[in-house]
């Protein structure tokens, strides 16, 4: 017979307020108190929004307006969980009443599968490498990867393999923008040479000269090429559902993408390790070279280059920043993060939802929005 879970914790009123007092933000549903001092970063409607509720009731912000949270939103709730609300004569959390009967009992509407992950019950163990064990879980990979969770993942049995994986967010602009500068000025100074031309596969009466005055259409044509790429990948690539008979396919959508969608928090693993990024960079940089002219082609994969970049300082961001509401950052956050809990078939755009409009991949919330 399983030993009986340990009793929960229980806060007087008084000790909740005295956390709040420190700068916790702990939060309640009926009588369950949840620490989210460690989300309010995450949190796509800012932090502000949820300090001001420090101390409330949360129950009536899941069910909306302005918007029901998903399950997974509330499944995510639960790995803050702390413990019970109990009755204090001295005190209460909110405008100094004491809690009711009814606020200090346990919420009967958080139904067994928003509770937090069992980690010593899960699909996988936890205290070994995820890669090797993901295949096996065959039809059930699907819900399990998109149901995510607070914690590092870790990949790979091997400590060299498993820091090939990873990487710090500074990496990438250290690492791609001193190449994208020198590219950029290296082709410039080609074009302005005068002898670049278009089409030379022809007789010369056919080809096109190519000034230096388009350099900038070539670059901003770089840029808007990556975002679609960027979109291509996600939606097709990233997002594509592995067959539940095949072990390496899931394997391989999960080091791919699948390991974010579990993990979205996990620091180390949101913007692509220089290795693997250095072999799909040198593969869009070939293809390139090979369809166009080398100061043409240089220079559209110049702009490509800042375009990745951004996109993964974007993406990064969108994690662990906190934009002010109503600007441009804000929005996409809120879009990205309802891709991660609730619309994972929508919304791929991370830097722009310019191909999202184009393709009508759009968040159903925000199609619905934008076409009252």
């Amino acid at each position: 017979m399983a030993p009986a879970p340990p009793p929960a914790a229980s806060f007087s009123p008084a000790e909740v307020q005295r956390r709040l007092a420190a700068g916790a933000c702990w939060v309640r549903r009926g009588a369950r108190l949840y620490d989210l001092s460690g989300f309010v970063q995450h949190h796509p409607g800012g932090e502000q929004l949820l300090r001001a509720r420090a101390g409330q009731d949360i129950g009536a912000d899941l069910d909306g307006p302005p918007h029901r949270h998903s399950a997974n939103a509330r499944r995510w709730l639960e790995q803050y969980y702390v413990g019970e609300l109990r009755a204090d004569l001295q005190g209460s959390i909110e405008n100094g009443s004491v809690p009711s009967a009814e606020t200090q009992t346990t919420d009967p509407a958080i139904e067994p599968r928003f509770k937090v992950v069992d980690w010593d019950k899960d699909l996988v163990d936890w205290k070994k490498p995820l890669l090797w064990q993901v295949g096996h879980l065959g039809e059930k990979y699907d819900e399990w990867v998109h149901q995510p969770v607070s914690r590092p993942i870790r990949l790979f049995h091997s400590d060299l393999v498993e820091s090939l994986s990873k990487t710090v967010w500074y990496s990438v602009p250290i690492i791609w923008l001193p190449l994208m500068l020198y590219l950029s000025w290296s082709y410039y100074q080609t074009l302005a040479q005068g002898d670049v031309r278009l089409f030379t596969t022809f007789t010369t009466e056919y080809s096109v000269a190519v000034p230096e005055s388009v350099f900038p259409v070539l670059f901003v044509l770089g840029i808007l090429l990556w975002s679609l790429i960027e979109y291509l990948i996600h939606r097709f690539l990233f997002h594509m559902k592995p067959p539940s008979d095949s072990y390496y396919l899931i394997i391989l959508h999960f080091v791919m993408h699948g390991q974010h969608h579990k993990a979205p928090f996990d620091g180390s693993r949101l913007v692509f390790p220089p290795v693997p990024a250095s072999l799909v960079i040198a593969f869009f940089y070939v293809i390139l070279r090979l369809a166009l002219p080398e100061p043409v082609g240089g220079t559209v994969f110049a702009g490509g280059l800042l375009g990745y970049v951004l996109y993964d300082m974007t993406h990064y961001y969108l994690h662990f920043g906190s934009p002010h509401k109503g600007s441009y950052l804000y929005s996409m956050k809120a879009h990205h993060v309802k891709h991660h809990f609730s619309h994972q078939k929508s919304g791929f755009g991370i830097s722009t939802k310019l191909w999202d409009y184009f393709f009508h991949t759009l968040i159903p919330e925000e199609a619905h929005l934008k076409t009252q």
